[in-house]
Formats: structure tokens, C-alpha cells, sequence
């Protein structure tokens, strides 16, 4: 494995929560709403739409509809058969511009065109209460697009972005603007720029979720209030990146196989009172990145494979770390300040050799989780091509027998001698036809995990 200067990490991290910012700030204001289209450009289903009642169902036979529709009146649109919506190629193949309106059961085909500055999309809404279910939506530029929508329900939905393009020429799978009160269930996002991207999106609930092979699993600002449970964050460029937000909870969520230059599982970049609880954080090069925070609380989760379990940019934020696993990592914790407040607590590290003489299920002594050699690694660059060498383990290991050196001790103080039980976390669920010496790493840790906690279990 190539071996990152860890000052040319530091400077990497800083400029992917940059790239954030810089994102948000040019995406504060969406695009000028797209209005009606050409009259060459209008769909089949036009008329049948224009002709519906308020609050009519309308039943769409299954085929083929050129163009792209408007819907600007409350309506259930729903398809038999799986009807194609084949978009015109010049914007957003459906656009609904009225509260109360539900989409269900069609394929939708953005044609690989638009105006990504225009914010075109496989569904584009404007207005409340929009309902989108068991959609299959596939090459437009954004799958689905929520402007100002609050009460949105996005369900069972599938997108798949246009391949072969850079994530820069393309949009996000689930784009939410300056709504509250959504709600995302069981939809699978592929090969788009970010997943889910949620911007002044707030009291929201996101469950059961798929984001893989993108630039940010998820990528999330101002937004307030949400809950996530049961999501899948897979292969990401950057991974998932959390900022300016307060008052989130994550619950048996995977973030895994987040692998790049910069790459995180978890990022929290100037967030308030988050809760992380019983997820699965394996395979990344960074499992948690902290910045400019406070209150943020992990308990319960599995940090397996990363070549650095914790990165910690924050003095005194006021974080815990209570009842976690931290297994197969190649370094617990990179702390970047001179001092810390954070609390790390009753955890499990599979680093962590101290015995457990009295049996009472933790360690007699405190676990160390920085190390002398983390202290050259940060000050002299050069020392991270001995990362892995013996070198670094026989430093590590003076240090335990003669703490002189010791530059910011950080430790858990009644470390956990076994792993707990961890009923809760959701397992890592193999990619087909792929497989990385870290995700092989991380897998074997995880089943290492496993046995251990079961005999444990059996007592």
C-alpha cells in the first residue's frame, strides 16, 4: 500500500472539507426553475395529464412516452407495467409544480441530457407533499430533484446515474433543498456524484438506504434534526461528509469501502450533539474525521480496517467514545492539537495487549492510544514509510515499558479485554466479483470479531 505523508493527509482533509464548503456556498441558490417545454419536447402523456380531475388517479398501460411532462395539478400518476417516460434530452423528463402529487411504478430515462446547471432531473419538484415511489430512473443528470418539497416521501426507488462521466458533469442521486419533514425509505443510488445530498433538509428520516460507487455516500449541510438507520454508504470517493448541522442520530448504518486519497467513513465538520450508535465503520481509509465540533457521542460501533480509526482536529469538543470495537486498525487515533477533552471509554481495541488479571472484563491497566512513534509519524514525514516496519512497533513498544516520551497522552482507562457483544451492528455485506487485501483485512478482523464475541456469548 502506498503510504500518505501524513502532513500531505492533513493538508488533503483540509482541502476536501474546503471542496465541501465551496459546494455549498455555489449551491445555495438552485438553478432558475425549468418551466414548460418546447411544444416538440412535450410527452404523450400530456394530454391524458391535462384531462384528469383534481386528486384523479391516472392509470398509465405499459409502453413507451416520448418527452418530458408537467404536472401542475394534485394527481396520482401511477404506472402498469412498468411504462418508460423516455425524456426529451433538453431537461427534467417529469416536473411537478403542485403540493399533493404522487409518481409510482415507472421507468424514467433522462437520455444522458440536461442542463446540469439547470438542475435537470429524472423527477424535478418544486412543491409539497410530493409522493415518488418505485421509480427506476436511470441517465439524467440528477435522479431526483427536491426544491423548497417539504413533505417529500422518496420510496423504493432505484437511480443510476449516467456512466462514464466525471462526478463534476453529473448531479446527486436524492437532491434535498430547504425542506423539512421528508421522509427517504429503501432506494438504491448508483454511479452519480453524491448520493444523498441534503442541504437546509431537516426533521427528515432516512431509512434503509443504498449509496455506492460515488464521490460522497452522503453529503450534508444545515440541516437539522435527522435521523438515519439502516443505510449502506459503499464505495464513495470521499466517503460521507457531515457539516454545519446539530441534533443528528445514526443508527446500524454501514459506511464501508470508502477508499481514496481523502477518504473517510464518517466526517463532522463544525456539527453539535450528534449520536452515532451501533454502526458499522470498516474497510475506509479514515474511519471518523472530527473537526471544529462538540457533543458528538459513538457508542456501540464496530471501526474495523482503516488505516486511522479516529482522527480528531478538535482541543475540546466534548466527544465521547463509550462501548465501541476498534479492531484491525493500523492506527487507533491521529490527534491534531496539542491537547483533548474527548472521552474515550470502556472500548474495545484489538491493539490493546494489557491482561485482565481480576476477570472483571477490563483491562488492568489504561489502553494508549497515541504513540511516540505517531508523534514522529506527524513531525517527520519521511517516518511513514516505516509505518508497518518493525521499527514502529519496537518504538511503540518502548514507549509502553518507558512513557518518557509520551507528547499528548490520550488513553481509554478501563479499555474492554473482550469485545461485547454487538447484536445490533450490521455486517459487511461482500461486493460481487471484487475484493481488496484491506477488505480482506477488514473482513478477516470482522469474522476474528465475531468468533470472539460468540464465545464470549457461550459463557
Amino acid at each position: 500500500m502506498t503510504h500518505v505523508p501524513r502532513a500531505a493527509l492533513a493538508a488533503a482533509l483540509c482541502l476536501l472539507a474546503a471542496s465541501a464548503r465551496a459546494d455549498q456556498m455555489a449551491a445555495v441558490a438552485p438553478a432558475a426553475q425549468e418551466g414548460r417545454p418546447a411544444a416538440a419536447d412535450v410527452s404523450a402523456l400530456q394530454p391524458l395529464v391535462d384531462a384528469a380531475g383534481t386528486g384523479a388517479t391516472v392509470e398509465v398501460p405499459a409502453g413507451e412516452y416520448a418527452g418530458d411532462l408537467v404536472i401542475d395539478k394534485p394527481l396520482r400518476l401511477v404506472g402498469r407495467g412498468r411504462p418508460l417516460l423516455l425524456g426529451s434530452g433538453r431537461g427534467s423528463v417529469v416536473r411537478i409544480r403542485t403540493d399533493g402529487v404522487t409518481v409510482e411504478g415507472f421507468a424514467i430515462d433522462g437520455r444522458r441530457g440536461g442542463d446540469l446547471s439547470l438542475d435537470s432531473a429524472g423527477v424535478h419538484t418544486s412543491a409539497r407533499d410530493t409522493t415518488l415511489r418505485d421509480l427506476d430512473i436511470r441517465e439524467a443528470i440528477f435522479g431526483v430533484y427536491l426544491r423548497e418539497a417539504s413533505g417529500a416521501v422518496v420510496e423504493r426507488c432505484r437511480i443510476r446515474g449516467i456512466p462514464g462521466r466525471e462526478a463534476g458533469e453529473k448531479g446527486s442521486g436524492i437532491h434535498a433543498y430547504n425542506l423539512e419533514g421528508f421522509r427517504f425509505e429503501d432506494n438504491e443510488i448508483v454511479d452519480v456524484r453524491d448520493g444523498l445530498y441534503l442541504q437546509n433538509a431537516s426533521r427528515g428520516v432516512l431509512r434503509r438506504n443504498t449509496a455506492r460507487d460515488v464521490r460522497y455516500g452522503l453529503h450534508y449541510m444545515f440541516s437539522d434534526d435527522n435521523v438515519f438507520e439502516d443505510n449502506t454508504f459503499e464505495n464513495g470517493a470521499a466517503g460521507t461528509a457531515i457539516m454545519y448541522s446539530k441534533r443528528i442520530v445514526f443508527r446500524r448504518n454501514r459506511f464501508v469501502r470508502n477508499r481514496g486519497f481523502a477518504s473517510v467513513g464518517l466526517l463532522f465538520q463544525t456539527c453539535d450533539d450528534v449520536l452515532a450508535e451501533d454502526n458499522l465503520v470498516a474497510d475506509n481509509a479514515r474511519g471518523v474525521f472530527i473537526e471544529g465540533s462538540h457533543r458528538i457521542t459513538l457508542k456501540g460501533n464496530a471501526v474495523a480496517g482503516s488505516d486511522v480509526a479516529v482522527i480528531l482536529y478538535d482541543p475540546a469538543g466534548g466527544h465521547r467514545f463509550e462501548g465501541n470495537v476498534f479492531v484491525g486498525n493500523r492506527s487507533p487515533l491521529e490527534l491534531v492539537a496539542r491537547r483533548t477533552d474527548t472521552v474515550f471509554r470502556g472500548n474495545y481495541w484489538s491493539g490493546n495487549d494489557e491482561p485482565d488479571l481480576d476477570g472483571d472484563g477490563r483491562s488492568d491497566r489504561p489502553y494508549v492510544l497515541t504513540s511516540v512513534f505517531d508523534h514522529f509519524r506527524g513531525n517527520l514525514t519521511a517516518a511513514d514509510l516505516l509505518a508497518d516496519s518493525f521499527a514502529a512497533a519496537a518504538i511503540g513498544a518502548a514507549e509502553r515499558a518507558f512513557p518518557v516520551l509520551r507528547a499528548v497522552p490520550v488513553e481509554d482507562p478501563e479499555p474492554l479485554a473482550r469485545p461485547p457483544l454487538m447484536a445490533r451492528v450490521p455486517t459487511s455485506r461482500p461486493r460481487e466479483g471484487r475484493a481488496s487485501p484491506i477488505g480482506l483485512v477488514a473482513s478477516a478482523a470482522l469474522t476474528l470479531l465475531g468468533a470472539l464475541t460468540m464465545r464470549v456469548g457461550a459463557r
